[in-house]
C-alpha cells in the first residue's frame, strides 16, 4: 500500500457498526492499521465484533449509543477524545427501515403509517445529523477529517413501496452536499463531507423483503436482479474500496461527492 491509501493510526468512528455492512467496515480499516471505535445500540454485537477484531490483531473499541440522543453521543465523543484525543474519520452507518413506513402490494400512499415514517425518516436523516455536530467538533479542531455517510440508491431512483426510506436517504444527499460547503468554507479546506450510495446488499433489514422463509428470491429480488447488469447482490466487501478512498489522503480534493456502487443498477434502463 503507498502512503497515498494508508490510514493507519487514524481514529475511524463507525455508527451502526454491528450490523451486516459495518462489520465489513470495521474488520477492514482494523486490517488497514486504524483505531476504529464501534458504535451501535446492539450492545452484545458490538463487543462481541469488538474482541473477535482485537482477537484478529486489530484495534478496536465498543461504545454503546443510540443516535438520535444527543447526550450519549457526547457523552461518546467525551470517552473518544479521551482515549484517543482524536477523530480522523466518521462514517455515518446507523439507519435503516420498518415495515409501516414500506408500501405493501395490497396497499397505497394512503395507507401510509406516518408514525412509522417519521421514525425512519429520524434514524436516517437525524442519526446522521446528530453525529456530524458532535464528532465533527475534533475535525474542526484538528482541521482535518472526513465525514462518510451512507446513503442509498433509493435516494437516486424511488423504489416501489419504499416510502419512508427513499425520502429520509435523499435528504442524506442533500445534507452531505450542505455539509461539503458549511465545513470547508468556514473551517477550512482540510474538512470532507461525502457519501455513498449502496445499490442492493442483502441484510437483515431487507432480508424478509428480498429472501422467502426458505432463503428462495421473492420477485421483487428477481425485479431488481433484472435491472442489474452484473446480475447479482453485492457483497460487503465491494463497499470497502471506495470507503478506504474516501477515508484516505488519496481523495483529499473530493467533497459533497456522491458515490454509486450498485451493480450498474443506476445507469441500466431496459
Amino acid at each position: 500500500m503507498t502512503e497515498l491509501f494508508s490510514i493507519e493510526g487514524r481514529v475511524v468512528v463507525i455508527t451502526g457498526a454491528a450490523g451486516i455492512l459495518g462489520n465489513a467496515m470495521v474488520r477492514h480499516f482494523a486490517a488497514e492499521g486504524a483505531r476504529v471505535v464501534i458504535l451501535d445500540r446492539n450492545r452484545e454485537a458490538g463487543e462481541a465484533l469488538s474482541a473477535a477484531v482485537r482477537a484478529e490483531g486489530g484495534e478496536t473499541t465498543f461504545l454503546y449509543t443510540d443516535v438520535l440522543d444527543k447526550p450519549t453521543v457526547e457523552s461518546n465523543y467525551e470517552e473518544i477524545m479521551s482515549r484517543y484525543g482524536a477523530i480522523d474519520v466518521l462514517i455515518n452507518g446507523a439507519g435503516g427501515n420498518m415495515a409501516g413506513a414500506t408500501i405493501a402490494p395490497n396497499k397505497t400512499i394512503f395507507d401510509l403509517d406516518l408514525d412509522a415514517m417519521r421514525k425512519v425518516v429520524d434514524l436516517n436523516l437525524f442519526g446522521t445529523v446528530i453525529p456530524t455536530m458532535v464528532f465533527a467538533r475534533a475535525m474542526v479542531a484538528q482541521k482535518q477529517g472526513s465525514i462518510i455517510n451512507i446513503a442509498s440508491e433509493s435516494a437516486l431512483r424511488p423504489l416501489t413501496r419504499v416510502a419512508g426510506y427513499g425520502v429520509a436517504k435523499a435528504a442524506v444527499v442533500n445534507f452531505t452536499k450542505y455539509m461539503c460547503g458549511e465545513l470547508a468554507t468556514k473551517f477550512g479546506p482540510g474538512l470532507r463531507v461525502n457519501a455513498i450510495a449502496p445499490g442492493f446488499f442483502l441484510t437483515e433489514q431487507n432480508r424478509a423483503l428480498l429472501t422467502n422463509p426458505d432463503g428462495s428470491l421473492t420477485p421483487r429480488s428477481h425485479t431488481i436482479l433484472e435491472h442489474t447488469p452484473f446480475g447479482r447482490f453485492g457483497e460487503p466487501e465491494e463497499l470497502l474500496g471506495t470507503l478506504l478512498w474516501l477515508a484516505s489522503d488519496a481523495s483529499r480534493f473530493v467533497s459533497g461527492t456522491l458515490i454509486v456502487i450498485d451493480g450498474g443498477f443506476d445507469a441500466f434502463s431496459i
